[in-house]
């Protein structure tokens, strides 16, 4: 179904808030989230009060009702800060509000929408230890008890495990392998329920404050309401719906960090002198800044053209692939020029450039590796050849 979402107006406003809010009070607050390695209790609490969590809930519901295209746009702002503060509140206004959207029953939406319009933060849980794109090794398992499931599994790599306040839970209603992946099923369970609980704090190469965890479910008993719409064997489906749109949302992170990676690389080029020059005015030099300044223009185009193309309720499983491909591999290549523009500097820890280049790695993995991406692509050029003979 196609979004409106706000007049041009309002959200330019918005925008233009919003853009001040994430370069005077997000990044200033870098340090104190990498120390904390979450975002701090103050700064959440502003980013609560300005609606961030529930901004793609929809207008019927209370919500801004902003459409996909604008949302990405959000997105390309928030990037331009450190990953913590993105990532907070991401899971929420992306993945669980489209999987809402798209599948819940009315009952599930006006519970769960208020908490998103309230700040809620929450986690998406689909990876397990052995098993992340391919669903048929999917462990996790929920039985029908009565008018109840009793879960059970472990969910790994999960964002914001710690401190969501609800988790969308992806497991088996089916020992069997069921055609188009009918065995997965999504369930609505909040924290603190008995037999729910969360491991440490994973410790990763980059994305300092991003927080994720295991997601541990022993005997986690919930009613049959928690089933997502209702329905066994529609959670696969949901999540792969939702992921299109976390895809265009993570080569959105990519593009809008990249911008600021870029500006860095910019100002130590003009201010860091060689030979009695700014190093700026080398062509070599220059060369690695055009090349990052071509490939972030197209990114941002292929970005546009899907978000919109999002917005109007098209199919763009195929391009929100090729989209988040190219951003994340363009991501990793603009933060290694810019680590070698910085030269030694670029790879001390006092520096931001090693940090951008360690951050910028995991967008190749998360939301589908860039390998089973090209899979995917692959296969859908191949089956629309076939068709079209």
């Amino acid at each position: 179904m196609p979004e409106t979402g706000l007049d041009s107006e309002t959200f330019e406003a918005f925008l233009d808030t919003f853009r001040r809010f994430v370069r005077e009070r997000l990044v200033p607050a870098e340090s104190r989230a990498f120390e904390l390695d979450f975002v701090p209790d103050d700064v959440l609490a502003e980013m609560r009060e300005m609606g961030l969590f529930g901004l793609a809930v929809p207008a019927e519901y209370g919500g801004p009702g902003l459409s996909a295209d604008q949302y990405f746009e959000v997105i390309l702002e928030i990037a331009w800060a450190a990953p913590a503060f993105r990532s907070a509140m991401a899971i929420s206004t992306g993945i669980i509000t489209t999987a809402l959207k798209l599948d819940a029953t009315e009952e599930q939406k006006h519970e769960y929408f208020p908490k998103l319009l309230g700040g809620a933060i929450s986690s998406f849980c689909l990876t397990e230890p052995d098993s992340g794109s391919d669903s048929a090794a999917m462990k996790t398992r929920a039985i029908k008890d009565g008018d109840h499931y009793v879960i059970n599994g472990t969910k790994r790599y999960i964002t914001n495990g710690p401190k969501a306040e609800f988790f969308l839970v992806m497991a088996r209603t089916s020992a069997e392998n069921l055609p188009s992946n009918r065995h997965v099923s999504g369930f609505l369970i909040p924290a603190g329920t008995p037999g729910l609980s969360v491991g440490k704090h994973d410790k990763k190469m980059g994305q300092q404050g991003a927080i994720t965890s295991d997601v541990i479910l022993e005997d986690v008993r919930v009613p049959a309401s928690a089933l997502l719409g209702g329905v066994e064997g529609t959670g696969f489906k949901t999540a792969m719906k939702a992921l299109d749109g976390g895809r265009l949302s993570v080569a959105a992170t990519a593009i809008g960090y990249s911008r600021r990676i870029l500006a860095s690389a910019m100002k130590y080029a003009t201010e860091r002198k060689a030979f009695g020059e700014p190093i700026s005015n080398f062509q070599l030099i220059q060369a690695m800044l055009a090349d990052s300044r071509i490939e972030l223009y197209a990114a941002e185009c292929m970005l546009r053209d899907a978000s919109k193309a999002y917005a109007r309720g098209e199919k763009i499983s195929t391009n929100a692939a090729c989209v988040k491909v190219f951003s994340s591999e363009m991501a990793t290549r603009i933060a290694d020029r810019c680590v070698q523009i910085y030269g030694g500097s670029g790879y001390m820890a006092e520096y931001e450039a090693e940090r951008f280049y360690r951050d910028v790695r995991v967008y190749r993995i998360y939301e589908g590796t860039t390998q089973i991406l090209q899979v995917v692509i692959a296969k859908a050029m191949l089956k629309e050849f076939a068709e079209a003979l």
